[in-house]
């Protein structure tokens, strides 16, 4: 009984030296309780995400809510998320400097953005769209908190959950950065639902956002609330935005395939989170396979034998190929948001900018001193 009790003694200590002192990022701190942080960081934003993933069908079925299921398991992962921020801030440890400053500002930009949105709602209402202001703040924040767990967990993470934990950690990623698209993949189904005479949306719902434009509850209606962005911008964000993602998922990884593992991650995450959502009788969404042909797309690029000036080119225009045939495909055979083909074009040429620029930028001393403190 007495080894028991020292032991448990010992542990306390232990627990308290290493998380009740205050200290300077980096601290050191054993691997098994880095991997034990970064769990806690994987619980929170798995919490995150699938509140996330249910508030936006919960949209295109009933009128919003500030206390609706969806935004309390958010708030549940929010929570966590604060309460990590402050003990790397407080101990300095499992992080480094940067990390530390993005998870600091990322998550000052996320508790702004809470206030302004709830404020943004009760002035324009329903606000269903994705790409209001006040969501892209809660989604910038989101991604500066990501990027800083991504820094720490890549110094710090290692034994054999490094590479898995990177790889969910950028699946992480790609979903915050696509979030904001699946306005077009709600939208576009709900439109199919009107058009079939069964709209998924409460009459109640409908209403309200006719009301909002003056306009009888007609198929203009509906089309103003599901799809209020012109058919560019899915595919800009497609090739330039989760381009990027997995562009930079596939350096830091730095295994063969690993784009096409964040991409296929996603979009099995996705089809999971539709069968949930219709088996509990809320709205799915279009599941965009074509990410799949756009990790692919650049996961080849990366293998191919390219000098390192010629690869963001020859790379991005495989990238657009792959992803205007996976577009055609898909319009074919299950559904997808309308596309303009202006913005495949535009977000070909901006992919191919965005990966350029990181060449160049990793090429600098600047960013080696960033990327390997040590």
């Amino acid at each position: 009984m007495s080894d028991v009790a020292d032991t448990l003694a010992e542990r306390a200590r232990t627990l308290i030296q290493t998380w009740g002192t205050r200290g300077t990022a980096p601290r050191p701190l054993p691997p098994d309780l880095v991997r034990a942080v970064y769990q806690l960081w994987l619980v929170a934003f798995a919490l995150k995400v699938l509140g996330a993933s249910w508030d936006m069908s919960w949209h295109f079925k009933w009128l919003r809510d500030d206390l609706a299921p969806p935004h309390l398991l958010n708030s549940a992962g929010t929570a966590i998320v604060v309460a990590l921020v402050i003990a790397h801030g407080w101990t300095g440890r499992a992080v480094d400097r940067p990390a530390l400053r993005l998870q600091q500002v990322g998550l000052g930009i996320f508790l702004v953005a809470i206030p302004l949105d709830v404020v943004n709602h009760r002035i324009n209402g329903l606000d269903l769209t994705a790409w209001s202001p006040t969501h892209a703040l809660l989604y910038l924040g989101s991604a500066l908190i990501l990027a800083g767990v991504v820094r720490g967990w890549w110094l710090f993470g290692s034994g054999r959950a490094r590479l898995p934990v990177l790889v969910v950690l950028w699946m992480l990623a790609l979903e915050c950065v696509w979030f904001p698209a699946q306005q077009q993949e709600y939208g576009v189904l709900a439109v199919a639902a009107w058009d079939r005479g069964s709209p998924e949306a409460e009459p109640i719902l409908l209403q309200f956002a006719a009301d909002q434009i003056g306009r009888p509850v007609d198929r203009a209606a509906v089309l103003h609330f599901a799809l209020p962005t012109g058919a560019w911008v899915y595919p800009v964000w497609l090739l330039a935005a989760a381009g990027l993602v997995l562009v930079l998922a596939r350096w830091m990884i730095g295994r063969p395939w690993a784009a096409t593992a964040v991409a296929g991650g996603y979009v099995a995450y996705r089809c999971v989170t539709w069968a949930l959502l219709d088996g509990i009788g809320f709205p799915g969404s279009a599941v965009p396979f074509v990410l799949l042909a756009l990790g692919v797309a650049i996961d080849v690029a990366f293998r191919a034998p390219l000098p390192e000036w010629l690869r963001p080119l020859l790379g991005a225009l495989l990238a657009g190929a792959a992803v205007t045939g996976t577009m055609v495909l898909q319009h074919e055979w299950l559904a997808l948001p309308p596309i303009g083909p202006i913005g495949l074009v535009t977000g070909t040429l901006l992919l191919a900018a965005l990966w350029i620029a990181t060449v160049l930028g990793v090429r600098t001393q600047a960013f080696a001193r960033w990327a390997h403190p040590h």
